[in-house]
């Protein structure tokens, strides 16, 4: 793959319609395969989870936005 650099500066010094250009020649190599996300499953069948307290102290410490 070649690379050109127009002022020395990289990616800063380029052109938005150069960038879009390079996006959409790499758009094909970032192809995500169609897959079928799981069925949720219902709470009436969700039973018997326990939580250490270890982690329930470790969540009940930690801020809002996580430390």
């Amino acid at each position: 793959m070649e690379t050109k650099l127009n002022s020395g500066y990289g990616a800063a010094g380029r052109g938005l319609e150069e960038l879009r250009g390079d996006c959409a020649r790499m758009a094909p190599h970032w192809v995500v395969p169609a897959t079928s996300a799981p069925a949720p499953v219902p709470a009436s069948l969700i039973h018997g989870v326990t939580i250490p307290p270890a982690s329930v102290r470790l969540i009940a410490d930690m801020s809002d936005y996580g430390d």
